[in-house]
């Protein structure tokens, strides 16, 4: 059970970081224990976690603040291992560094600066730059299928509800591409069987057909003329 001071300083601390929240990182206490926080980091622009959501958990012993709480995350990012505690200066894994005079917001702050970066620690995994974007593209859908987070993050929820009606919406615009092999099938009667016209040909105009059969009437007299005179040529001789 968490001292009494240990409660009263994480509720001081929840207070602060509600009034001034850290760039990029949302943290909220569980609702039945002061004990454990937990945390969604935000990608940095210009970085290969950009538009990822990351969430995550940090255990407090009750002790704190002179001891250092453990931090792990959930969310699958190409940084760290998922469901392992990190290791930072300022994470049980080093006690011997451990300032009481940090705070929540210290711990995210460095938490978030630290995961930008590219240096190799216990719990870190190597990834390309294409997987963790990747990570990053998938990560609020994969937060979204946590009861926990859900509850404890309905703004991030929402949001991915919102980016889906998007994505719907960009589908719904895009026509569906005609096949050319559909102007080939045959004809079929009422009975489903082919025609005698065969393969359904695309026609020309009418009035084309019509341009192609008529023939000028005084081209025609001009022959029937020609042809009179030389029929009239020999009598003319005689």
């Amino acid at each position: 059970m968490a001292e009494k001071a240990c409660v009263k300083r994480l509720q001081k601390e929840y207070r602060a970081l509600c009034k001034e929240p850290v760039s990029h990182v949302v943290a909220r206490p569980a609702p039945n224990d002061i004990l454990e926080w937990h945390y969604v980091l935000e990608g940095s622009e210009g970085t290969p976690f950009a538009g990822g959501y990351y969430y995550g958990k940090i255990k407090f012993p009750p002790e704190y603040p002179f001891k250092p709480p453990g931090i792990s995350m959930t969310t699958p990012n190409g940084r760290f291992m998922t469901q392992k505690k990190i290791c930072l200066s300022m994470s049980d894994f080093h006690p011997e560094s451990w300032n009481p005079m940090w705070s929540v917001s210290s711990i995210l702050t460095g938490l978030l600066s630290f995961m930008m970066d590219n240096s190799p620690t216990t719990g870190s995994v190597t990834t390309t730059v294409a997987e963790k974007q990747k990570l990053a593209k998938d990560s609020l859908a994969f937060n979204c299928k946590n009861s926990t987070f859900r509850k404890l993050f309905p703004e991030y929820v929402e949001k991915y509800e919102q980016q889906k009606l998007s994505e719907q919406a960009v589908t719904d615009r895009v026509s569906p591409v005609s096949n050319p092999a559909e102007n080939t099938r045959p004809l079929l009667d009422e009975h489903g069987n082919p025609t005698r016209g065969g393969i359904n040909k695309i026609e020309p105009p009418k009035d084309v057909k019509n341009r192609r059969q008529s023939f000028p009437t005084w081209l025609l007299l001009l022959l029937v003329s020609i042809f009179g005179v030389v029929m009239a040529l020999p009598l003319l001789q005689l």
